[in-house]
């Protein structure tokens, strides 16, 4: 069997799509194409006797079939490439008890890509990267899935109005207040999921598009990457669907590296029927100076509906120009008078027979009716010309709309001429070119005239979210980005409330520690300047998210054995390993690199236990002040 690894080593040399630069074969790599059934794979396996015997099952006599479970078992063995970071957790643990298996190998499902059918756990390490990811890989098995997805505990409350901070609420009422949540947006979606399950009108997200740089990069993962951002995508968006109202609507802002994954995806989970379309906004016009093939200067949002038989676009101008056009006001908004008469080919009265009918209108012409009436002027719907045309609607629809000054009568060049109120409204194309739209001017420079010289990369123009937000929600609906960022989406919902005097909510969650010199501050100021607004500021209560920061904080080994200090004190470990295995200060461990001693701290822990469980809120050993008791107890209903 030794010889099978050598040689299957030596085969898989010879595709550098499983190779790092400096020449080691990439084991996350090979399994992951294995289980795609990767045609160049197979066919390099085919070509050895040996590995063709042992991997391929020959069915009728003339058939192959490649065994992918075997050969993934095969690859994951620790004989098979055993670098020191894998030798090392094997020595700590992280198996099955039964027939020794890896944790990774033991779901008895068949993954479309790899941990697809499991909960991929990860968090984010660097303020000044633009919400950079990182994950270690954490796969749960489905018993321990619903206890890492409990409700959590809530604390540091705070309350911010245009004045600034104020003291901390007495009460939280999930249907009046805005929401500004710090933690892991998976634990925190499904903590306010009890709260606001099919009450979100619009979800809007701008999540890390994987495009492979440096500001967006999933660390410790790089071999799985594409598969591993699926999975985080996947997870988050299956439960965000239950948010929405039946008529809500999902918009996820991405570029064009994992477009066409990340459609396939939203199709598998909101429905293909459900697509409205995808979106191409030309957010910078100078592109990227230094691509190699096409200077990319758009990004796309690709927005579905939960019920595409009920959701509804708003009728409302986006364009500056269009907008001017509707120079008319009344009690429920802008408007212009336009010709009743359709004057086109398609709307003549051999076409449209029942949209062709007389319209009476007084001499004075302040009474419009379908009712004939003596000295009336009798109108239909004919050119100048003399061509015989339709009006817009037919007879029962104009007797139902003529009220309220919905029609006015003009005389114009010595003939009466009938017109109707058209209320502001544009076709809305997929292509959106504004100016308004460009991040440089309307994302980056405007966080920076609202806080000065900041780090954050790459911020949305506030004016593409509002748009959308004119497009799909009504003045009093609720929106939810649980990727916060900055805070664009917040700051569009009080930006647009204060245009149109609407009373939107906004819930934002965002788990980096920049929420509170940039997201927080941002809504804060924005608030200063309309003088209106206001939001209620809360964390998820960490336990061992509170060592998984420390560790990734960390400069030296020296700095990772005092948090290992207080981790076998305090912190709940993982039940798969054995701690008393672990020590900092052998051999093995130091000649480890210093990511890889990070990444063995990491492994130890329950990630059931990033966040302190809501049914655990009374349990004395977390010391939670009763205020904070109080405060959850109305979040979660029970009070």
């Amino acid at each position: 069997m030794q010889n099978l690894y050598t040689e299957l080593k030596q085969l898989l040399q010879h595709d550098e799509r499983f190779l790092t630069p400096n020449g080691k074969l990439l084991k996350n790599n090979i399994v992951e194409k294995a289980l795609q059934l990767d045609a160049p794979l197979i066919k390099l396996l085919l070509t050895h006797s040996a590995l063709k015997a042992h991997f391929f099952e020959t069915v009728d006599n003339e058939l192959l079939v490649f065994d992918k479970i075997k050969f993934q078992r095969f690859v994951m063995n620790k004989q098979f490439l055993p670098d020191s970071y894998t030798q090392y957790k094997n020595k700590i643990g992280l198996v099955t008890a039964q027939d020794n298996d890896y944790l990774t190998e033991s779901k008895e499902v068949v993954l479309a890509w790899p941990y697809k059918d499991c909960i991929l756990e990860g968090g984010q390490t660097k303020d000044d990267d633009r919400r950079n990811e990182t994950f270690w890989n954490e796969t749960l098995a489905p018993d321990q899935i619903d206890r890492l997805l409990t409700p959590k505990v809530l604390t540091n409350f705070k309350q911010y109005t245009p004045q600034g901070e104020q003291q901390t609420p007495t009460q939280i009422d999930t249907a009046n207040n805005n929401l500004l949540i710090k933690g892991n947006n998976l634990l925190v979606l499904h903590s306010l999921l009890p709260a606001y399950q099919g009450k979100v009108k619009l979800i809007y997200i701008d999540p890390p598009y994987n495009t492979g740089s440096e500001i967006d990069s999933f660390a410790y993962n790089n071999s799985f990457k594409h598969s591993t951002w699926l999975t985080f995508i996947k997870n988050r968006l299956q439960v965000a669907k239950k948010f929405l109202t039946e008529d809500g609507f999902i918009v996820v802002a991405i570029d064009h590296v994992e477009l066409f994954y990340l459609g396939a995806l939203i199709n598998e989970i909101f429905g293909r029927e459900n697509q409205i379309g995808l979106v191409t906004v030309l957010h910078n016009p100078k592109g990227r100076n230094l691509s190699k093939f096409f200077s990319a200067n758009s990004e796309f949002m690709l927005v579905y509906a939960k019920n595409i038989e009920l959701a509804e676009f708003n009728q409302v101008a986006l364009s500056e120009e269009i907008k001017e056009l509707f120079n008319q006001t009344d009690e429920e908004g802008s408007f212009r008078y336009e010709a009743f008469m359709r004057a086109r080919t398609v709307w003549s009265r051999e076409n449209k027979p029942n949209n062709w009918y007389p319209i009476y209108v007084s001499q004075d012409l302040t009474e419009i009716t379908a009712e004939k009436k003596e000295d009336y002027h009798e109108l239909y719907p004919i050119t100048n010309n003399g061509k015989e045309m339709a009006w817009k609607n037919i007879r029962s629809s104009f007797i139902e709309l003529n009220k309220d000054g919905y029609f006015i009568a003009r005389l114009e060049d010595g003939k009466v001429r009938i017109y109707h109120k058209l209320r502001e409204q544009q076709v809305y194309k997929n292509v959106w070119t504004d100016k308004k739209y460009q991040s440089e001017f309307h994302g980056t420079n405007l966080l920076k005239k609202l806080l000065g010289d900041n780090k954050f990369s790459y911020p949305k123009s506030v004016y593409l979210v509002i748009d959308v937000l004119k497009i799909m929600t009504n003045q009093n609906d609720i929106v939810l980005d649980f990727f916060a960022g900055s805070g664009t989406t917040a700051q569009a919902v009080l930006d647009l409330n204060k245009e149109d005097g609407g009373d939107r909510k906004f819930i934002v969650c965002e788990q980096m520690d920049y929420i509170e010199t940039v997201t927080k501050a941002r809504i804060c100021k924005v608030m200063e300047n309309n003088q209106a607004g206001n939001f209620i500021y809360c964390e998820l209560l960490q336990h061992n998210q509170h060592y998984i920061d420390q560790i990734m904080a960390a400069q030296s080994t020296e700095q990772l054995a005092t948090i290992w200090a207080a981790m076998q004190e305090r912190a709940f470990l993982s039940y798969r390993i054995n701690a008393k295995s672990v020590h900092l200060t052998d051999a093995e461990f130091t000649s480890l690199s210093f990511v890889d001693q990070q990444k063995v701290l990491l492994s130890l822990l329950d990630k059931n236990m990033l966040y302190v469980p809501y049914s655990e809120i009374d349990d004395l050993d977390w010391n939670i002040a009763e205020a904070d008791k109080a405060l959850n107890k109305q979040f979660y209903g029970q009070q």
